[in-house]
């Protein structure tokens, strides 16, 4: 069943403007946006590590959370102290043993209290710096983790080292920071402390009973609750503190999505209405029924189209749940209404396959389809270009260079992106402005995307959804082997061959390494060609294109029976004689890229099948992952597991730069927060769509807190 997201916001009556809304980032943000560097003890070898680290500013510091605790309370005698225990100890300072000439020795302190004696050790240590810090006969007050050597106890080099009078500067419960080389965690303290002095009050943007409901505190005081922590959950993602920054976070997300939705709706587009001769033809000229999924995703998009403002829709759509057929019949609304449409793709192969799909369908309806790609050269692409300009194309298919260069529409009025999960907002509002009048953009991708997923990436879209596969499609039975019964499989596969079928074989991710998933590939083909004979391929992501785009022509056209692969086969390739997927190593792929993998077979009449070889023995979330896969077919249900499984940073691909990158809020965490500020959002753009009230004004000031400027300039009286 197709669904579509929440509508869009209501307009409410306009107030008059508020002297409390800011033009342009308030001043009492200025010292969070100063460059870290200003901070007290940071020079310019520290600043560097620290924009490597954090980022250049004060705020990055607030933002780059604790990743555990160290629980400093534990204050026991010498003779109770435990190995492996942090312990705040109340010594005397013994007779120094400094380290004797050309020793590799350490530096040893004897320490007393009146229960027993623990050595102080340090190595490559400064005398006189010692001997003012440590002053024999004195009391000092240190803290550590314990160690037991030669049956003796000791502490290394301790954590502080403090006067009595000192003591009570020592934090009961201290951060611990993720790190980079070269960057200490007391330097890295000391510079989120003195970040944290910059830490102004500012004017509360949060709802005032949703804050009360989930005790939460004002900005402030929980920006320094999470690095000041007073108790061991300080930094857990659901204590009060750690969730109102990962809320405030979100909902700068969603209220900057929805002023930019808002603007698309007030952004003024053309009409379009086809009168239906041509999507017809296209019907009467297909072999099968549209689902009922794809006719009501139609029905969406021809709705959307028909408004006078800008479509801007995602379709979702598992692998082979037939979204070019409904991308088709957007396009044909276009050409119908006599303009023009567009179809990119992200490869070279997914754009001529698209072509190879559309062209028969096309020529049945009588309408001008063309292909334009990096392999087009001189005189082949200046008439493509020319042709496209003069309006004698209808329809053309391409990649990314479609939008750059030189290419231009007579009246380009819908296009359509293909699996481009990796574009941005600004991409997609960039895009949208191509047409002479505005272009309707249809985004389709076969990466089903979990709600909480959907709504931080594509809130400013409209959703479709298609769930039900083409009649005719088989399921594909899953099954999970040993790699030490890799030769039972090769065996299996020579039978398989023998009896006219092909085989896709994908290679492991190695470390997230070309080069190294290239070596796999090839070392895998040259095996299988030994065992099975000659008529083996090899694809992989840094072959040059034509190169690539021949072996895949073999593959297709069936004078290759094993296509060797890297993942660079996970979108889009479609031979539908291909029946058998092996993937080796299968234990380090993504739950959902197994599935996108898994969809390359059961395109054709035979039974198709599915082998998960793996490495044992197999870890917790791997078994999850297989046992996962081999229930179901659903892409939406295991996208949900995958992002339980995996984190959100990796369901869309670490290398996707479309997803927003939170810092302080965990989409697996934080789901429900989500779609609470999603309706917060909804509710505050009905009530005061300009942002011009007492609250609103708070609310800039959340959007400039998180970087999202651009919103801002969305709002009639920004």
């Amino acid at each position: 069943m197709t669904s579509s997201s929440g509508s869009s916001a209501t307009s409410s009556p306009r107030v008059p403007p508020s002297p409390r809304v800011p033009k342009g980032r308030p001043e009492n943000l200025f010292p969070l946006f100063a460059e870290a560097v200003k901070l007290p003890g940071i020079g310019p070898r520290l600043q560097k590590l620290l924009e490597k680290l954090t980022g250049p500013k004060v705020i990055d510091l607030l933002w780059h959370l604790p990743s555990g605790l160290i629980d400093r309370r534990h204050r026991p005698h010498i003779i109770d102290a435990r190995a492996g225990q942090v312990a705040t100890l109340d010594v005397t300072v013994g007779p120094h043993k400094p380290t004797p000439r050309g020793s590799r020795a350490p530096y040893r302190i004897p320490c007393t209290d009146e229960t027993g004696e623990i050595t102080l050790t340090f190595f490559h240590a400064r005398e006189d710096y010692l001997r003012r810090t440590l002053p024999e006969g004195e009391r000092r007050i240190i803290s550590g983790e314990v160690e037991i050597y030669n049956g003796l106890a000791q502490m290394s080099h301790p954590d502080h080292i403090l006067t009595p009078d000192e003591a009570q500067d020592l934090p009961p419960y201290e951060p611990v920071y993720p790190l980079t080389a070269g960057l200490s965690g007391k330097v890295l303290a000391k510079a989120i402390q003195a970040a944290l002095e910059r830490v102004p009050e500012l004017p509360e943007w949060m709802d005032a009973a949703w804050a009360r409901q989930q005790h939460y505190p004002a900005w402030h005081e929980a920006v320094r609750a999470v690095h000041q922590p007073e108790a061991p959950d300080a930094i857990e993602p659901r204590h009060p503190a750690r969730a109102r920054l990962a809320y405030d976070e979100m909902l700068a997300n969603q209220l900057a999505l929805a002023l930019v939705r808002a603007r698309m709706k007030r952004t003024r587009g053309r009409p379009l209405t086809g009168d239906g001769r041509l999507r017809r033809k296209v019907m009467d000229h297909l072999p099968f029924e549209l689902t009922r999924g794809q006719m009501l995703a139609v029905a969406e998009i021809e709705a959307d189209l028909k408004e006078p403002y800008r479509m801007l829709r995602l379709l979702q759509g598992d692998v082979g749940s037939g979204k070019t057929m409904v991308a088709l019949m957007a396009m044909l609304v276009a050409v119908e209404a006599g303009a023009q449409a567009a179809l990119m793709a992200p490869t070279e192969i997914l754009a001529r396959q698209h072509a190879k799909t559309l062209a028969p369908l096309c020529e049945a309806a009588g309408v001008r389809l063309a292909v334009l790609t990096g392999r087009d050269k001189g005189k082949a692409r200046e008439a493509i270009v020319q042709a496209a300009e003069a309006g004698e194309i209808d329809i053309l298919v391409g990649t990314h260079a479609l939008f750059q260069g030189s290419v231009a529409f007579r009246d380009l009025a819908v296009a359509v992106v293909d699996e481009q999960h990796r574009f941005g907002v600004r991409e997609r509002m960039e895009l949208s402005s191509k047409g002479v009048a505005g272009t309707d953009v249809l985004v389709m991708t076969a990466t089903p995307i979990p709600r909480t997923l959907q709504l931080t990436a594509y809130g400013d879209m409209d959703v479709s959804r298609l769930t039900e596969k083409p009649s005719g499609r088989k399921p594909v039975v899953t099954r999970a082997l040993p790699l030490e019964r890799m030769d039972e499989v090769i065996a299996g596969l020579a039978r398989a061959i023998g009896e006219g079928r092909q085989v896709y074989w994908v290679c492991p991710l190695v470390e997230e390494s070309d080069v190294l998933d290239v070596a796999a590939a090839e070392d895998r083909y040259a095996g299988l060609k030994a065992a099975l004979g000659a008529r083996v391929g090899l694809v992989h992501g840094r072959m040059k294109g034509p190169e690539r785009e021949e072996v895949m022509g073999a593959f297709q056209a069936g004078d290759i029976d094993i296509l060797v692969a890297t993942t660079v086969i996970e979108v889009g390739v479609d031979v539908p004689n291909a029946s058998i997927m092996v993937i080796e190593h299968a234990e380090r792929f993504g739950l959902a890229q197994l599935h996108q993998l898994r969809g390359r077979v059961g395109r054709g009449s035979a039974a198709s099948s599915c082998l998960l070889l793996y490495k044992t023995p197999l870890g917790e979330v791997a078994k999850k992952r297989i046992a996962t896969l081999r229930d179901t077919e659903d892409g939406f249900v295991i996208a949900e597991e995958d992002l339980i499984l995996r984190g959100a940073g990796e369901v869309l691909g670490t290398r996707q730069s479309g997803l927003p990158q939170f810092r302080l809020a965990s989409l697996e965490a934080h789901a429900d927060l989500i779609a609470a500020a999603r309706d917060d959002v909804e509710l505050i753009l009905q009530r005061d769509p300009e942002l011009e009230s007492e609250r609103g004004a708070a609310l800039r000031v959340l959007l400039y807190l998180f970087e999202r400027d651009e919103a801002i300039r969305f709002l009639r009286a920004g």
